[in-house]
């Protein structure tokens, strides 16, 4: 396989009133081969959800919060792209969670 840059969304620092473009960032990651029993997704669809707002504070929920430099979470519509997964075929679409890689 070659080489595969992933872009994710990691929360910079946590909002103060209205989430602003500089509490997040976009990071480039290299990614490992795949081994056996994974699969690489390419997100075709991002679920932007109020109660991720929730997870970018600190306070008291229901949810578990992003932590400083971690990845954004959320639901996703995605294409596989590789895989070493039989069940999952290349060019297949699946719904999932995206998390951090």
């Amino acid at each position: 396989m070659k080489t595969v840059i992933n872009q994710r969304i990691v929360l910079a620092q946590r909002p103060v009133g209205e989430p602003k473009h500089s509490d997040l960032h976009i990071e480039p990651v290299e990614l490992n081969e795949l081994k056996q029993g994974e699969i690489l997704l390419k997100t075709i669809y991002l679920s932007l959800d109020p109660y991720m707002r929730g997870r970018m504070s600190d306070a008291p929920s229901y949810a578990a919060p992003v932590e400083i430099g971690e990845v954004m979470v959320g639901g996703t519509v995605s294409q596989v792209v590789a895989s070493k997964k039989p069940k999952f075929k290349r060019r297949r679409v699946s719904s999932s969670v995206a998390l951090a890689v």
